[in-house]
């Protein structure tokens, strides 16, 4: 990555004092955000860091002055360049916004208008802040287009959103929130969404446009190693307050404060293999601050009201509080369809349940805890070989087929049972159509070809009865916990919904306690069971889905993106239930990521994958340490490291 740009000297760009957000709901008045001051500097990359619910975000909509009807500033005042933007009338404020002050969302698909050329995004705000018109406004969004990277840009000026890439549309977000070169530039989440090395090009990019127009950032995130990489300063909000704010070395290398230690403790990485990570509890927390100088009572806890409630706000659970988007990582289908789908089969004897049936202790015997003494490969319980899935491209008016996209091409593995194969790459390297693949989970214009087995029967082939016996020892955690649970739908009768299709828990009395065991099984009170998805937290919302993938008690669960959307302590949680589930159970899981730190943690082997193959495969101690392809080696050169902590 490049070096860090030096703050310019003189006086703070923003001055924030005593700043309040008040969110009125069901409950009554929430504080959202308490007392809140802050200073940034010209030309530095401050960092808000905090975890989902902590009031971050709703700070960044407090300094713009677009919070939501439900929420209002109940105090304090913003200085930007010394003028309070707090007293300025509201047309004055949109010249601000976009002007003097950019911004970056985090989910680029759902920031950028689809239905506009992405040209005509960027001279929106060309003509509304600056002076520039017809042919050199457009020259001018052409220039800013090649500036952050878009390839040719005379032409893809002209482009809608979805024809771009991810990290292409991302990189568009940057061009609108700079077209105007405003002096702070507010980026919430800018590379969440991305893989590594699109992560690291769009935070390179941040840091040369840094440069180059000298403004300052407030980088909003929850990624404490990429706030290592790039923040000069760091303050660390809980609870809609900022329990501690100091230099990013300083921060680093020696934490005051007991919730930054915790979340150290909680990050997944080589080191801590063989041992539980930390999770960061309400409950752990004020334990930890007795006895702090200047605590004396537990700090504010987040917002805990239910947020779905709220007009113009969404829920993600207790302690969650965010402005109202689409889901993360929203696919053609719906996840919560693509569940159905695998849990469509009809009752027959062969169904296993956890509850009825004891898994067999051989393996799990085996299984030890990552990192500890290699694990006996066995005979593999999942064996794919040659999969092959393309896409047929059709033209013309008779739809002929004209070529194929190789979404997939050649791919092979073997997963034994009670290990971890990690499945990695780069956005659109075919991981997740891979998985998707072997649950049958494509559409029908999907090509498949070549050959999987589980424990020993063909799985390609396999139809009616024999294809639901299979999917019932092979599920699926969805990536995104806000859309792979039906809203309507009661978390007992999503399990009762499970157990019906595969003809597990025989009377509903038995069905419903087997589904407070399963609850009970994944960390959640079995009174769960009565409440709806929007009364739970994204991690919890997570537990339920891995609940349900247990109902049938399967051999290998496809674990696709299961922390990608969580914070850092609720990641460490779900982590940590994996492997509890894996040495108890047996179970193999095969993990579609991006996340290297997780890999390091939890896998046993890992396949890369690039353009719809694997490059490289092996244990992970040796691929890790020893890359041998060149894909490898720039995916691991990628990945923001935290180093050293005090």
């Amino acid at each position: 990555m490049s070096t860090l740009p030096k703050p310019s000297a003189g006086g703070p760009l923003l001055r924030v004092q005593d700043l309040a957000v008040e969110i009125q709901s069901e409950r009554g008045t929430q504080q959202a955000v308490k007392s809140l001051a802050l200073a940034i500097e010209r030309g530095q990359t401050f960092a808000l860091v905090g975890e989902s619910g902590c009031g971050k975000s709703i700070t960044a909509l407090a300094l713009l002055r677009l919070l939501p009807d439900a929420a209002s500033i109940a105090g304090g005042r913003v200085e930007l360049l010394g003028e309070d933007i707090y007293r300025l009338p509201e047309a004055d404020m949109r010249r601000v916004r976009g002007g003097r002050i950019g911004i970056i969302f985090q989910e680029p698909s759902t920031s950028l208008n689809p239905v506009m050329r992405v040209g005509d995004q960027i001279l929106e705000t060309l003509y509304a802040h600056t002076l520039l018109r017809g042919a050199k406004a457009r020259a001018k969004a052409i220039d800013w287009l090649r500036r952050v990277g878009i390839p040719e840009p005379e032409r893809r000026i002209d482009d809608y959103p979805f024809q771009l890439s991810g990290g292409q549309k991302q990189r568009v977000m940057i061009a609108i929130a700079l077209a105007a070169e405003p002096a702070l530039l507010i980026a919430d989440e800018p590379t969440t969404a991305l893989d590594v090395t699109i992560q690291a090009q769009v935070l390179d990019l941040l840091a040369d446009l840094q440069r180059e127009l000298g403004m300052a950032i407030l980088l909003i995130t929850h990624d404490l190693a990429v706030v290592r990489n790039v923040a000069h300063h760091v303050a660390l909000m809980y609870g809609g307050e900022i329990v501690e704010t100091a230099s990013a070395e300083s921060f680093f290398a020696k934490p005051r404060h007991p919730y930054a230690r915790l979340l150290f403790n909680a990050i997944p990485s080589w080191e801590k293999r063989g041992r539980p990570l930390s999770s960061v509890s309400s409950a752990q927390l004020f334990a930890s601050l007795r006895g702090t100088p200047g605590r004396a009572a537990a700090p504010a806890m987040p917002y805990t009201g239910t947020a779905a409630s709220v007009p113009g706000m969404a829920g993600t659970g207790p302690g969650v509080l965010a402005v109202e988007r689409e889901p993360l990582g929203a696919q053609a289908r719906d996840p919560h369809a693509m569940a159905a789908d695998l849990l469509g089969a009809g009752a027959g004897s062969a169904a296993r349940g956890a509850a009825d049936a004891p898994v067999a202790q051989t393996e799990a015997d085996r299984v030890g805890a990552p990192g500890a003494a290699a694990r006996p490969a066995g005979e593999p319980v999942l064996s794919v070989r040659d999969l092959v899935v393309h896409y047929p491209i059709r033209k013309g008016v008779l739809r002929r087929r004209v070529g194929e996209v190789r979404a997939v091409d050649g791919v092979s593995f073997e997963l034994a049972p009670g290990r971890t194969l990690a499945l990695l790459g780069e956005s659109g390297c075919g991981k997740t159509t891979t998985g998707k693949a072997l649950l049958r989970l494509l559409d029908r214009n999907a090509d498949i070809r070549g050959a999987a087995e589980l424990a020993g029967r063909p799985l390609l082939t396999a139809r009616g009865r024999d294809l639901q016996a299979l999917r019932r020892e092979l599920q699926i955690v969805f990536q995104d916990p806000f859309a792979s649970l039906d809203p309507r739908m009661r978390i007992g009768d999503v399990l009762d919904e499970a157990m019906t299709a595969l003809g597990l828990g025989g009377a509903r009395s038995e069905r419903q306690a087997r589904a407070a065991a399963l609850l009970e099984r994944v960390g959640l009170p079995a009174d769960a069971t009565s409440r709806f998805p929007h009364e739970f937290s994204g991690g919890q919302r997570q537990r339920v889905a891995i609940a349900r993938a247990l109902a049938a008690s399967p051999r290998v669960l496809v674990l696709d993106e299961p922390t990608s959307a969580l914070d850092v302590s609720v990641q460490a949680q779900i982590l940590n239930l994996l492997r509890e589930l894996q040495a108890e159970l047996g179970i193999a899981y095969l993990f579609i990521t991006h996340n290297f730190g997780v890999v390091e943690y939890i896998a046993d082997d890992i396949a890369i994958m690039d353009a719809g193959r694997i490059v490289e495969a092996g244990p992970a101690e040796a691929l890790l340490k020893s890359p041998a392809h060149a894909v490898t080696q720039r995916l691991l050169a990628a990945v923001p490291r935290l180093g050293a902590l005090g």
